[in-house]
């Protein structure tokens, strides 16, 4: 096999995502046949090299491994919290090895997010120039005009995480003095979906990520995990690669809650028949 740096062997073998591998390097954690590497652009031979990270040797033969969580609110996408916080991993139950979540979630955002332990893969999606969709159902106060929804898919709103790029925005329903809207991005701004909507005067109160690189959350309840088909991973390859992906199956309307029990329950939550019914 042709030799790989370092920091994508790691990642690959699901030790620690590039970033936190290429600090491993530079803190003299790794070795490659014994001897101590710090430099980041090491390479190795997966096939006849034996790297070690704190004396662990790397094995290579692990199956990737991709996953899909209905993420309730009150979880931080991370793998430990400082702070004590509940994590988005307290959610996985029966997935061997280590995983990690592609892209992040807001504390109060719900809605589908990937865990996987293919690094390569992971980082392709979250490239910006892959431009992979990302599918929000969003509960605003008021009603956005015409106008308003002109001025939000024509981009180029300055907010403070920068100016945003075009997007597109559709009605999908009204709920008294609120209403529902979904959002389709190509980007990943942090609270990009709350401050877009927030500057126009409609705050958000609920939001959920339906899809994701055309996967899309379905029937899966708040709270639980799967693992994804075949198809769902060559869905995911195909948007890696910057390429459209054709529409789920289940089209773009706002996942169903079906009343089933969550895998860990939220206090003072529960599930509801129609996230968009909230």
């Amino acid at each position: 096999m042709p030799p790989e740096r370092l920091q994508k062997l790691i990642a690959r073998a699901g030790i620690a995502s590039r970033r936190a591998a290429e600090q491993l390097i530079l803190d003299g954690e790794v070795t490659v046949n014994g001897r101590v590497v710090r430099e980041l652009g090491s390479k190795a031979d997966p096939a006849s090299d034996h790297v070690k990270v704190r004396g662990k040797l790397l094995l290579f033969t692990t199956p990737p491994v991709y996953v899909m969580l209905n993420k309730p609110a009150g979880y931080v996408t991370t793998m430990k919290d400082p702070q004590g916080r509940p994590t988005v991993v307290d959610l996985l139950r029966g997935i061997r090895g280590r995983v990690f979540p592609v892209g992040r979630l807001d504390f109060d955002t719900e809605g589908l997010l990937l865990f996987t332990n293919d690094g390569a893969l992971a980082r392709e999606l979250m490239h910006p120039s892959r431009r992979v969709p990302k599918i929000y159902a969003a509960k605003v106060t008021g009603k956005l005009t015409d106008e308003e929804i002109a001025k939000l898919e024509a981009g180029g709103m300055v907010l403070e995480t920068g100016r945003t790029a075009p997007c597109r925005v559709r009605r999908l329903r009204e709920a008294g003095q609120s209403s529902w809207v979904e959002v389709t991005l190509h980007e990943g701004k942090k609270r990009q979906v709350r401050l877009m909507l927030e500057r126009l005067g409609h705050p958000v109160s609920k939001l959920i990520r339906t899809q994701y690189a055309g996967l899309a959350l379905g029937e899966l309840p708040l709270g639980e995990s799967r693992l994804l088909a075949a198809a769902e991973v060559r869905r995911l390859q195909v948007a890696a690669q910057g390429r459209p992906a054709e529409p789920p199956a289940s089209g773009a309307a706002p996942a169903r809650r079906p009343r089933a029990r969550t895998a860990t329950p939220v206090p003072g939550r529960r599930l509801r028949e129609k996230a968009v019914r909230r």
